[in-house]
């Protein structure tokens, strides 16, 4: 029997998880990690690709997917909105709602030992790295090959806590072609032109192809670290879920960019600017004001009071 406060916490961390996926640089694994089911999660996974189907990791993982599907169904425009215009109140938020894992991670983590420290030194440093990275420009769309690696690293990036799938398929170049694709299919189904259907199949299917692929195979391989490398693989959880704050400076805002700039593999025009959406302009640092700097702490302790709460809500079920 499935404790109904554990339900109630994956129901909680699938929302967040899916309020994750509609956010520029948050992770889904990070809010799971956050909530205290990400290994709930990964469990499931690892068990439904074995087609061993129980209903201890089953139900869990359906739980986490059905609210992180309907959240991102019904909250896709509203999340959006407010990211592009109050990126900073909603970057604090996830500050605090990230931060608010740590404790969760280290009472699985306690006490500290050299290869949980080691490990979590190597998650810092990984996100330290993934700050520094630039995307890469993209002219189009990749091999087969490239592009099921684009899939196989977002379907990572569900999955590892603190990595943005959307800023991996920015450094291997392949953000806007599978962008295109999706759009193009969605404009094929509704003209009924399998023409166009087919020319983004060519470059949805190796993707799709690297996403169940990379579900299936991080998913076992993280339960397996687990069971044989506990202390070093929650050390590296622990370093991925501190690294994730790194990206999240919350006194930033779109800019818009200057003719000759380069966004997202293009070059700006005069036409190109304008027709250009908010959410794409280019991200720039601003100097905060008294007001934005007390508002933000404020928002950072509110994050972190909600996920100290809904960890609150699984103490004493086994996870």
């Amino acid at each position: 029997m499935i404790p109904f406060r554990l339900l109630l916490r994956c129901l909680i961390g699938g929302t967040l998880m899916g309020l994750a996926n509609l956010v520029p640089g948050i992770s889904g694994g990070t809010m799971l990690l956050a909530a205290g089911v990400y290994p709930l999660f990964v469990d499931g996974v690892a068990d439904l690709t074995a087609l061993r189907f129980r209903w201890r990791s089953f139900l869990p993982l359906v739980t986490i997917a059905a609210a992180a599907f309907l959240c991102i169904v019904l909250l896709a425009g509203p999340v959006k909105g407010l990211v592009v215009d109050h990126r900073w109140v909603m970057y604090s938020l996830f500050i605090g709602l990230t931060l608010g894992g740590v404790p969760v991670v280290w009472r699985l983590l306690k006490p500290l030992t050299l290869p949980a420290a080691l490990g979590c030194a190597a998650g810092l440093a990984v996100m330290a790295l993934m700050v520094l990275v630039e995307p890469a420009e993209s002219a189009g769309a990749g091999t087969w090959a490239m592009l099921f690696l684009a899939g196989a690293a977002g379907a990572s990036a569900m999955i590892l806590p603190g990595i943005s799938g959307g800023y991996l398929l920015l450094i291997l170049g392949q953000y806007i072609p599978i962008l295109g694709a999706l759009d193009s299919a969605k404009t094929a189904v509704e003209t009924a032109s399998p023409d166009l259907l087919f020319e983004a199949g060519r470059v949805l299917v190796p993707v799709a192809a690297g996403l169940a692929v990379g579900v299936a195979g991080v998913s076992n391989l993280i339960k397996f670290l687990l069971e044989k490398r506990r202390k070093a693989t929650l050390g590296v959880l622990l370093g991925l879920l501190l690294g994730a704050v790194l990206g999240l400076w919350p006194f930033q805002q779109g800019v818009l960019p200057n003719p000759g700039e380069v966004v997202k593999g293009r070059v700006m025009t005069e036409a190109a600017i304008a027709a250009l959406d908010p959410a794409d302009y280019p991200v720039r640092p601003f100097r905060p004001t008294a007001g934005q700097v007390a508002a933000s702490l404020g928002l950072v302790l509110g994050g972190l009071a909600v996920t100290l709460a809904v960890a609150r809500l699984g103490e004493g079920a086994e996870v």
